[in-house]
Order: C-alpha cells, then structure tokens, then sequence
C-alpha cells in the first residue's frame, strides 16, 4: 500500500500510525503537489492511501481504519464510528480555522478558542472515564483524535488551551507519545523535529477551510467516490469530502435501478387512512405496540421518557408509514404502595393522587409529541374485570398457591407495611435507603422483612414481624411451558439482548412461586373468599393494565389479544422492568389457557444518566418533562437529542455540552442548512416552481447512494435499531449537502442555457431528497417534519416509506416559504441549564453506603498513583495525586475522621506520629474507627459468591479476561471487607504475586 501525502500533513499521522499498530508496511511517499500522484482515481487532497489500482481512499479516516482491519486490529463498533463521524464534522470546523488563525495573526482570536472549548470539553469528558476515548484500550477512535489534536497539543504556541482546564486531555495526549506506534509515526510527519504547530504550517496554510458543521466545497465527491472498485471499507458519514467514502462501489444494477426508480412516484402505495377505532385486519401486519406503564406519582424525567413512551413512539410512527396495522397502548400505573405513601404525603385520598398526576403524565406526554392511538389508566372497573377474571383461571387450572409470609406490622400505623411503606438498610449492598421491595443501588429484589434497621417510611418506627397469608403464583410449574415459548420468540422475534440476558438469567436460576397479593387498600380487589381485604401485587396487576387500556379504548379489544395467530405484541421498556413482561406476565396469560396474545417482541434500553449522576427528584438533580418545557427549546429538539443518544446498548448520558454541538452541528448546519439552502434557491431562482429534471449518469449515482441510506433506514427501523435509522436520515442529508457544494448551482445559474438547465435539475432533485428527508424525519421529529412538508406544499400522498427514492415533487410542483428550521443554542444556555439542574448545593449527609463507594474510589485512586509514580510524568502524577486527596476528604467527611496523611515533613514525607488509630502511611484510605456489622456482613457474603464465581471460571477453563474480570472484582471486594472491619485494606494479603526483586 502506497500513502501519498504532503509535507507536515497531520492527517498522515493517523494513517501512519494504523500502520504500526497493524503490522501493515506502508510506502510512504512525499510529494510536492497531485500532479506527482500516478493515480487515475485521485483527486487533489492529502494524504491519499492507494491500496491498489483499483481501490484509492481519500479519507484519511477510513484508510486508518481500513488498515487497521487489515491487521486484525480494527474493532467494528458503531461508538467508533460516531467518534469518527464527531471528529469531522464537529471537531475540526472548530478546530483547524483557530490553528490558521494562530499561525497567520500570531495571537489568539477568543470567539475562534470559545468555539473550539465545547468540543474540547466533550474530549476531557470522555477521557476521564476510562483514560482513552472509548473503552479501555487504544482504537482508532484515540488514534483519529489524537492525530488531529497534535498541532493543538503539541507546543506551547497554543497556550490558550490550558493543560489545567484539560488535565485528562494532556495526560492522554502524553501518554500517547510515548507510545512507540505514535513516537515514531509523529517522528516522520514532523522530520525528527519536536511537535509543534510550526511542523504543521505548510499544510495547514494550504487547507481550505471547512465551514462550521463540516461542509466544505467538493467539487469531486462523486467522481472520486462513485468509481471506487469493489472492495470493503468502513464508511465514515461525514461532512465533507474527503470523509466521505462508501463501503463499496456501486455495481451497475444498483444505479440503474436508482434511475429507474426515479420515475415511479405514480406506481407507488398510498398512505392508509388512521380510522379508530383501529382492529386487526384480514392479511395485515396487525402490530400491537406497547409502552411501560409509568407510575402516576412520579413526574417522568428524560431518563423514562427514551426509555419506554418516545421508543415506542418513534416505532409506531415509523410502522405507520410502512402501512401496518398499528395499534399503541399506553397509560398510567395508579395502584400499589408508591400511590398511597404519596397521598399520605400530599395530605390527598389515593385516587386525588392518581387524577392529578394522570392530568400531568398526559401534558408531559402530549408536549413531548407523544402519538398514543390510546393512553388510559389502571384505576377501571375494566381493569378490576380483567385481572380478577385472569386470577379465576390460574386459580382453576391450579397455578395459584397459598401460603403463610413474615410481614413487617407498624404498631403505631396499625397496619402491614407492604412495599415502599418500608425503608432500610440493603441486605445486600448496605444501601441505607433501599426500600421494601427494591434496592435502588444494587436493583436486588427484596423481601421487606429482609431489611436490616427497617422503619415505617409513615411513622419512622420500628416495625415488627408478623404473620399473613397470601397467594402466590406458581412460577416453577409454568416454567416448562414458559421456556417452551420463549424458546420460539427469541429465534422469530425481535428481542435486545438485554432481554434474553435477563429473563435467561431468571430461568436458568429456577422460577420461586411470586407472590400476588398486599395488605393494602389501593388496588384492585383479590375476589377470593378469605382474602377480600387485600389487593393484587402491582406486578400481577400492572401488566393486565394493556388489556384493560385497549378494553377502555374498543369494546372490541378481544380482537388485539384472544388473537396470537394474527397479531404481533411489541413491549418497549427499561431494563429493570424486563422479568415483569419476559417471565411474570407471559406466565400469567400462559397459566390461563385463553388464547392470549402474549409478548412477541421485546425491546429495552439501558440506562440514561444525568451528567456526572443520576436523575433525582428529591434531589432535584437532572431534567424531567415539566423541566424540557419550561426551557423554551422545542420538543423535536428533546426528541432528537435523546435519540440520538438512546442508550441502546449499553448506559449513556445526557450532557448539557453535547446537547448543544448536536443541535448545532447535526440540526442546525447539517439538516437545517441542506434543506434552506435547496428551497431559499428555488425560491429566488426559479419563483419556487420546480424546474425541469434531466438526470445524468452521476445523478443516478447519487440516487443510488441514497437509496441504500434508505434501505438501511427501513432494516434498521424494522430491527428496532433506532438510534442508526437516524443516522441514516443524517447521512442523506449530508449527501445532499455534498451534492449541492460539489456541483455549485449558485455559478450554473449564471452561465449558459445549458448550465441553467442544470443547475434547475441539481436543485430539483436536493427538493426532492428534502422531501423524503421529510417523511423519514417524521417518526423522530414530527414537527419539524410538518413544517418541512408545509414549506415543501407537499401532498399527504408523500407520507409513506417505500424502498425507493422517486421524485414525488415534479416539475411544476410550487413549493411554499421557506424558513429556518433550527435556532443555534449558545453554549451560556447550557451552562445556565447545567447550574439549574444541578440539584441542591447545600451539603448532603452521607450514607454508609456513600462511605463503602468513597473508600472503594480512594483505593482505586491510590493504585493509579502508585502505577503512575512507577513511571509515569510528574505532570501526569501530580493530577492523579489532587484527584486522590480529594477523594480523601471526601470520605474522611464521610466517616466523621480526620483525613490522613498529617502534615507533610520537609522532603514530602508525612507525619503519620501523632493520635492513635492512624492508618500506615502506605495506606490510601481511610479506615473507619468503629465497624459496621451490617455491612461486614453484607461484604463477607459477597466475597464468598465472588471467591466460588472465580473458582468456577478456572475449573471450566474459562477465557483469561473472564478470568481477569472476576479476580479483580474479587480482590475490591476483599478491599471494601477490609475497609469495613476496620482494617488497612493494604495490610490484606490480595492473593497476587509479588514483583521479582521486591519485598
């Protein structure tokens, strides 16, 4: 492989560097300028990778990841990608016109740096996570960064970005230079000479400047990218040309079918009508969608929305489009524990509590655009009917047990404390505040007699341990019939793989019969003799509540579920709601031999965290739906942004910093500026009536690249890929953005007849690529869409998802106003937000449990110190060191102790001499006085599990870094047990070896 490049290119770095770390030779080959470069596919940028005669990458970004491949050292992850796709389309508008400044005016222009700092800081954000920029080992996402960082980091010249406001950044950036594969890749970029933004002048004086949001002049981009042999690349969606390369060449079918496609508006399938009350149909895809039932008392915050109620919308909405026969149900779970405790503390009766948050559910719901075909609530006489009727049928086909159950009794309350009426201490994690059902730190199911120092939540007493018989639903003799359809649905439906981890889990441990009964008053009545005063458990009861919602919304609601045969159930939720749609209810429908429809398909996310946290209400820390409305940003915003970030796979977090670069860079000057730009041109130059259409050759190429975004947009929205199928939308955008700056109708208009002509079809075909822009738009931003087809004048018909691109909008057609789409965001606003939301500031007392995280984050702190000062730069050292002693006076406030260390002797020692009951001085936490019997307990227990989990790996051989995982969790373990009896956890023998030499 031959890499072309020019003198100082930082680009080349990269690519260099793959090199290395894949093993893979490269011909480096300097030249002066592209008339040296015999290559007939090459364009005119550096650097440029000839793989061979055939395949030429002109994106320095997919040649480095094609070499690492090559290598086997790529790692094919779509958080890469976004990484990749940030870095071009963010990160370098802001970045390389600062360093031209810098070079040509030799002082700092602060709007270009104030630009700049946001991307920065979303850089230092990652960093301080794992220490590399995604995951826990170098991938190309660091090498990519870190080549375009170089000019920035690498010298004092740039001093207006301070290592102290970007301490992960600097330590990472240093790191890497130490690197072998990154010294000696830099080493021959920069001539042997120290890195500075000087070694970068000549190349970075030659650039032209990509506009903010990444959109630069590309007069080439489909001459370059549409003749590309076959051969597989990785595809880096991006702005600007030199980012943009296909993963393979068109073949001649695809572009002659794009081409023929065009033209086949009037073939195409009308929209269906949406008539209520919606029942299944005779040869229809009958889809009937559900959405987790939120609890009525609690206000949703960003968190529950994406994770059940704007998933399941985003789908419905797309299955509309598809012409499927959708039905979505959704409501208010207003029975249980939680309704009652909030009653009590609002001085309300339970059902005041359910009206009232009901009304406030279905605001926050209809403001975030929320399309419900139904949102009802459990407080019916349907849902009475239907979950007593379903409980006769357990009970006469024997699934129904009773038995006799320790309960906590309060005296002073008279009554039993069921579920949350209850809180106390974890018997598993020591969570001070872990309620009678639930621990909300560990998510272990609890029994509430389980709880140690339990306390009336109503009274604060102390209960005491009673006696009652309840009814219990008999898991373990539905289990065989449960595997059996699950076994079925896991291969033919769609399920996350979340879901089939923990249902799997719940099964492969052996179903306990579940308890389906409370001593409480708010609920649906259990109608058996001798328990008609208690009520249904929420988990048996809340589930029933799709039934009695669709029951509420047609007296025909037997159709959607007396019907498996001819209707798919699709139930979109979080993941701590998965054992309660995957095992208790399907069990439930299953045990009552009625012909159930039961859960098909089963999507769940994982979870969404608040900046450096968790959402609160009681701490009053994140965004919750009232909060997204008062802020004056759209809810399309709120929508898309959470999307975006829709923690699919594994947690993601909503960031203030990253909110803003999304809107302004994804919305605003990708999406907002393509579709301005097309219909502000038509309008002035062609009075807003759409010109004739010629295709050429290179049109039809074009078509046939958006065709495959769009045939990835409907697999991925048929998969439930959400978060891609927007992507997909992204992508055509930014091909149509390519399309228009490569082809420059604003100069065609000028020229001759036939120029004019041209540049009439350019922008005929940019409407129409807004137009279905428009209609894939609509699940995820549905106002937005409209107001896109409004400024279009187009007609209902456009609003279906076919697997083809055609020209809906045709010559003639007279689009209306066109109008911005998007508002820029200012960065002052989401500092602004960030401090609203940031929760209380006053000092919060901290838990014992706070304590075990503190001293387990000190001891982990105190080895990153110690690796550090083993060879490690001082400058490196020195922050690690300030993070340590700061976590110590965390946890020394914690635990009411001084913190150690003394005061330091002259030579940096430290006193440890005076006052009793001081750790070593090796030690890195600090030891509390007096020991918690509760949490030794709860550890001493852990450590046994995790000791028996390693030995068990090593027996059946498992993989080392299986292995490795268990150990080290074993080993904290071992060091939070120590920290708890009272002990210097580095006093404990680990279990390790000692280093050769060493004592």
């Amino acid at each position: 492989m031959k890499l072309y490049t020019n003198s100082g290119n930082y680009e080349t770095i990269k690519i260099l560097i793959s090199g290395n770390i894949s093993g893979q030779r490269l011909e480096h080959v300097e030249v002066q300028n592209s008339g040296e470069v015999k290559c007939q596919l090459f364009s005119d940028r550096f650097p440029v990778l000839e793989v061979s005669t055939s395949l030429v990458l002109q994106s320095p970004n997919a040649a480095c990841r094609y070499v690492l491949a090559k290598g086997g050292k790529d790692i094919d992850d779509i958080h890469i990608d976004e990484w990749l796709e940030w870095e071009s389309s963010v990160l370098k508008p802001s970045l390389l016109p600062y360093l031209v400044s810098l070079l040509n005016k030799s002082q700092v222009d602060n709007k270009l740096a104030a630009n700049l700092q946001p991307c920065l800081q979303h850089i230092e954000m990652a960093l301080k996570r794992t220490g590399y920029i995604y995951g826990a080992s170098v991938t190309a996402a660091d090498i990519v960064m870190w080549s375009t960082l170089s000019p920035l980091l690498s010298g004092k010249d740039t001093a207006a970005i301070s290592p102290t406001v970007l301490p992960a950044t600097y330590g990472w950036f240093k790191k890497m230079v130490d690197d072998a594969s990154f010294k000696s890749a830099a080493q021959v970029v920069a001539q042997n000479k120290p890195l500075s933004l000087e070694v970068f002048k000549k190349s970075l004086l030659s650039l032209t400047l990509p506009t903010t949001g990444g959109v630069d002049s590309l007069s080439k981009r489909f001459k370059a990218g549409c003749n590309v042999a076959s051969g597989q690349t990785k595809t880096n969606s991006s702005a600007d040309e030199q980012e943009t390369v296909p993963e393979k060449a068109l073949t001649d079918e695809e572009v002659s079918k794009a081409s023929k496609s065009w033209s086949q508006a009037d073939d195409m399938v009308k929209p269906l009508p949406r008539q209520h009350p919606i029942l299944p149909k005779e040869g229809a895809k009958n889809m009937l969608v559900t959405s987790a039932l939120p609890y009525v008392n609690n206000i949703p915050h960003l968190g529950n929305i994406i994770g059940c109620v704007l998933s399941a919308d985003v789908y419905s909405r797309f299955c509309r489009l598809r012409n499927y026969n959708v039905l979505y149900i959704s409501g208010t779970d207003e029975y249980g524990t939680a309704t009652e405790t909030k009653a009590i503390e609002e001085n309300l009766t339970p059902q005041q509590i359910c009206d009232k948050y009901n009304k406030i559910h279905t605001e926050i719901y209809e403001w975030f655009n929320i399309d419900f075909d139904f949102f009802g609530r459990t407080t019916t006489k349907y849902q009475t009917e239907i979950a007593q009727d379903i409980f006769w049928q357990l009970h006469k086909n024997n699934f129904i047990l009773k038995d006799t159950v320790e309960q906590l009794r309060c005296l002073q309350c008279e009554r039993f404390l069921a579920d949350r009426f209850v809180e106390g201490t974890c018997p598993f994690c020591a969570y001070e505040d872990a309620r009678g059902d639930q621990c909300d730190k560990c998510g272990k199911l609890i029994n509430a007699p389980e709880l140690k120092q339990p306390k009336c939540k109503v009274c604060k007493n102390t209960p005491v341990v009673q006696t009652s018989e309840h009814l219990f639903l008999d898991l373990p003799k539905l289990e065989p019939r449960l595997s059996a359809y699950l076994d079925a649905e896991f291969e033919k439906g769609i399920w996350t793989s979340n879901t089939k981890v923990i249902t799997k889990a719940w099964i492969r441990d052996g179903l306990k019969p579940r308890c389906i009964t409370r001593d409480l008053k708010w609920g649906t009545p259990v109608p058996l003799e001798g328990f008609k005063e208690k009520v249904f458990y929420v988990w048996y009861d809340a589930p029933i509540g799709y039934m009695s919602m669709t029951a509420n919304y047609t007296e025909q609601w037997k159709q959607w579920w007396n019907n498996p045969s001819k209707v798919q159930m699709y139930n979109f939720m979080a993941k701590d709601n998965v054992p309660f749609h995957s095992v208790i209810f399907p069990c439930c429908l299953l045990g009552a031999e009625n012909n159930y429809t039961v859960v098909n398909n089963l999507s769940a996310t994982e979870y969404l965290n608040y900046e450096d946290g968790k959402f609160s209400k009681s701490r009053g820390v994140g965004v919750f739906g009232n909060n997204a409305r008062d802020t004056g940003i759209p809810a399309d915003i709120w929508r898309f942004y959470l999307l975006f970030i829709r923690p699919e796979s594994q947690d993601s977090t909503f960031n203030w910093d990253d909110f803003v670069l999304k809107n302004n860079s994804e919305l605003l000057n990708n999406l907002g500026n393509f579709i301005n730009r097309a219909l502000a041109f038509l309008e002035k130059n062609f009075d807003s009536v759409i010109p004739e259409i010629t295709p050429t050759q290179e049109d039809s190429e074009l078509m046939a690249y958006i065709t495959r975004e769009l045939h990835s947009y409907i697999d991925n929205l048929e998969k439930i890929k959400i978060k891609d199928g927007l992507r997909n939308i992204l992508s055509i955008s930014k091909l149509g953005n390519q399309y228009i700056q490569a082809h420059k109708p604003w100069l065609l208009i000028k020229g001759s007849p036939e120029e004019k002509l041209r540049a009439g079809t350019v922008i005929g075909i940019a409407v129409n690529i807004t137009n279905l822009i428009s209609v894939l738009l609509q699940p995820y931003m549905p106002e937005v869409s409209k107001t896109i087809q409004q400024q279009l004048s187009a007609p209902d018909i456009v609003n279906v998802v076919v697997d083809k691109f055609v020209c809906f909008l045709k010559p003639g057609h007279k689009i209306g106003k066109p109008s911005p789409l998007f508002q820029k965001i200012e960065p002052s606003l989401a500092s602004e937000l960030r401090e609203k939301f940031a929760g209380q500031s006053s000092k919060q007392s901290v838990s014992a449990a706070d304590a075990e995280r503190l001293s387990s984050e000190v001891a982990k702190q105190g080895d990153i110190v110690r690796e550090l000062k083993s060879k490690g730069e001082k400058s490196q050292v020195d922050v690690e060191v300030k993070k340590l002693l700061e976590l110590k006076k965390q946890l020394a406030a914690a635990q009411g102790v001084p913190e150690t260390g003394g005061k330091k002797k002259k030579g940096g020692k430290t006193d440890n001499s005076k006052g009793q009951g001081q750790p070593s001085k090796k030690s890195s936490v600090n030891v509390p006085k007096v020991a918690d019997p509760a949490l030794v307990e709860s550890l001493t227990t852990q450590v046994t599990q995790q000791g028996d989990t390693v030995r068990q790996l090593k027996a059946s051989k498992a993989a080392k870094p299986e292995v490795d995982s268990a150990v080290a969790k074993l080993l904290d373990l071992k060091r939070q047990l120590a920290v708890a009896q009272g002990l210097n956890p580095d006093d404990i023998g680990a279990g390790g070896k000692k280093k050769k030499g060493k004592k």
